[in-house]
């Protein structure tokens, strides 16, 4: 099964995109199935920025265009030199950008792709922009509002289990299947737990272990929670390295798969039926 890509991926593909595109000028563009179906910048435009925002990624251009594309679980970013064979089929190609070095950039994939005019008054909001404006701080960011994210923590439904509130963009964004399960281990806390069993102290630290380990992989190679790995994600049977007790999954209704310790982790104990006896 594939993983949707998390902050740290966008974060490094818009960091591999700036360096290849930024104050280049466009010499084609092609944005296949884009839903608004509208003519993107003209043939010399300039691109001047390249931005991550949680798991989105946003190419604007000198004539205000914006390009924005969310990868989900299947889509991704090359860049390649001119003549250098692609690695993906192209029938796969969502995005073609090439620039006026010789420079492809190729977005594969995505299932969410918007091409549109920022700042444009006319526009009824699209769905990759109304995603957009609902994101949570970015955990990706060095300077994130902690503060900012355990409040809106507290605006979801207190039976809200944890391993679903730290995947979901409008508390915090960057967070995804990897680091979910990883910060719960790192804590030592049971993914399942109802946020209303977490005091405000715990639920900032649980986002601030997000923040270092997303930070910490933004300029590496293979991603690292510990040692030089991964502690549970995807070693489901294999020892905890931290106890040595079996590392166990689940997966919930959308298929997303969710690793754990059961004894650095245990289940909360449930209260008895009756808490006077």
């Amino acid at each position: 099964m594939m993983d949707m890509p998390e902050g740290d991926t966008i974060f490094r593909a818009a960091t591999r995109l700036r360096h290849a595109l930024v104050g280049k000028r466009v010499v084609e563009l092609e944005v296949r199935r884009d839903p608004l179906g509208r003519r993107g910048p003209e043939p010399g435009t300039a691109i001047t920025a390249v931005d991550a925002a949680g798991k989105h990624l946003l190419v604007r251009f000198a004539d205000g265009h914006v390009l924005h594309t969310h990868m989900q679980m299947t889509g991704a970013w090359h860049v390649y030199r001119p003549a250098e064979r692609w690695r993906r089929p192209g029938y796969s190609a969502r995005v073609i950008v090439r620039v006026d070095d010789g420079t492809t950039a190729v977005c594969f994939a995505a299932p969410i792709i918007e091409l549109r005019r920022e700042h444009d008054g006319r526009d009824r909001p699209t769905r990759a922009s109304r995603m957009l404006e609902r994101l949570g701080p970015d955990l990706c960011e060095s300077g994130v509002d902690l503060d900012a994210v355990v409040a809106r923590l507290a605006s979801l439904d207190p039976d809200t289990e944890l391993a679903a509130a730290l995947l979901d963009q409008r508390v915090a964004a960057g967070i995804g299947n990897v680091f979910k399960s990883e910060v719960c281990w790192a804590e030592r806390i049971f993914p399942f737990t109802a946020i209303a069993a977490l005091d405000d102290p715990t639920r900032r630290r649980i986002y601030e272990t997000a923040h270092l380990q997303l930070t910490s992989n933004l300029t590496t190679g293979p991603r690292t929670t510990y040692g030089r790995g991964l502690a549970v994600y995807r070693r489901a049977g294999r020892r905890c390295p931290r106890c040595g007790e079996k590392i166990i999954s689940r997966r919930d209704r959308a298929s997303r798969s969710t690793y754990w310790c059961p004894r650095c982790q245990p289940e909360f104990p449930k209260p008895p039926l009756d808490s006077k006896r």
